[in-house]
């Protein structure tokens, strides 16, 4: 590898920012917050929009495993901030714990259904698992919903339905292990002790996927996954559990947030929307809040928000992009501008990713186009691939891009 080669390597963490261990970017600290279960109070969410804007940038991210990242916090902010977490009842005791609690629950869940209290037993199993030492991006999936519809979520563990109850399997496996509701959490937390014993994470990082593709299942998983259908991405509108709405890039400002909770709790998902919640069964919830009215159900208008997507036909839904530069150090562009000039040239049914490095942070996935930045306003472009795979075409420039939007169908 050459020292060019070298300069345009982003650095790799190799681990998620928290609450507890706030990363540094270009535009300040990011600061991630993992509510219980995926959901925010109204006055959780109204909390976390004032801490936005009196400690950061006043703008917020849904991440792709369905938390809440608060942007551009201030050094001098940060002690405030995180008392205003230990406040709204979202902070851990400690990192460790944070970083263990890893866990993307269905946004689909209902009060009291197995979905709902697997996750709650998974995340006090390992709240209390305080020797259990896991990678940083090591996650969970609960997706026990009569279809599952997290199987594009990054995790190394999974639950889903099976036939006789639940299912626990290691990510990238074709068996599992059957098991019940009350029973699957403990034994996810022995699938991650076996995923450590199997030198799953040589020098602190490792994903589950890899190990498998390596090393024999435990000799107990031999129930084969079920073939279901894979659920298609859900489109903003209504659901029989609330009101999705989705965000350009993934990002809101603090504003929009504290005006959706005038409507109800939110769920965050993993397809960078908010669920909201439908208020008629509200008081069956057991998440922290404070006695309140009965929140009106929002209207079209009411919805008429700052970074809000409201319609599936919206060409942003077939966009991704990552923060880009200059808020983050890695990139080497802008990226959101040209994504968004670019989205109504995709085709329906395809996905362009614009990534500000190879990390392709935004989505790691193979797409159909993907542009990956190399200097400023310079792209590779990807086809059917992820943002560090080998480019098609090199040195395109943003502006001739956008001059031949067609250029990144042509041929195929």
């Amino acid at each position: 590898m050459t020292q060019a080669d070298l300069s345009q390597t982003p650095k790799v963490y190799g681990w998620c920012p928290g609450a507890l261990r706030p990363m540094m970017s270009g535009d300040g600290l990011v600061v991630r917050v993992r509510p219980p279960l995926g959901r925010l109070t109204p006055d959780q969410a109204r909390g976390l929009a004032d801490l936005s804007q009196r400690c950061g940038s006043g703008l917020l991210d849904v991440s792709a495993r369905a938390n809440l990242q608060l942007r551009g916090i201030r050094d001098t902010a940060y002690d405030a901030l995180i008392d205003g977490l230990r406040h709204l009842e979202l902070l851990d005791e400690d990192a460790a714990a944070e970083a263990r609690r890893n866990i993307a629950i269905t946004p689909f869940w209902q009060p009291g259904d197995d979905s709902h209290r697997i996750a709650s037993a998974l995340a006090a199993a390992l709240s209390a698992a305080d020797d259990l030492v896991l990678p940083g991006k090591f996650g969970f999936v609960v997706d026990c919903g009569p279809t599952p519809v997290l199987r594009d979520t990054a995790a190394d563990i999974r639950i889903e339905r099976c036939d006789t109850g639940v299912m626990l399997r290691a990510d990238g496996a074709d068996h599992g292990l059957a098991l019940t509701a009350e029973t699957v959490a403990q034994e996810a937390i022995a699938l991650a002790r076996w995923f450590l014993d199997q030198g799953g994470a040589p020098e602190g990082r490792g994903r589950m996927r890899q190990l498998i593709a390596r090393r024999a299942l435990p000799a107990s998983h031999v129930a084969p996954v079920l073939n279901a259908p894979r659920a298609a991405t859900p489109q903003p509108g209504p659901t029989e559990s609330g009101v999705l709405v989705a965000l350009e890039f993934g990002q809101m400002p603090a504003a929009t947030l504290a005006a959706l909770a005038d409507h109800g709790a939110l769920r965050l998902t993993p397809w960078r929307m908010l669920l909201i919640e439908d208020d008629s069964d509200a008081a069956h919830h057991t998440a922290p809040t404070h006695t309140a009215p009965t929140l009106a159900a929002p209207t079209q208008s009411d919805l008429a928000l700052e970074g809000l997507i409201l319609e599936g036909r919206d060409p942003r839904l077939r966009v991704t992009a990552c923060t880009g530069a200059p808020n983050c150090h890695q990139a080497r562009s802008t990226t959101r501008n040209l994504a968004r000039d670019l989205a109504a040239y995709v085709p329906a049914g395809r996905h362009l990713h614009v990534s500000g490095c190879a990390k392709g942070c935004a989505h790691p996935r193979a797409t159909d186009y993907v542009l990956t930045a190399t200097d400023p306003d310079v792209f590779d472009l990807i086809r059917n691939g992820t943002a560090a795979d080998q480019p098609l075409h090199t040195s395109l420039s943003a502006r001739a891009l956008r001059a031949a939007p067609d250029f990144l169908t042509e041929g195929n």
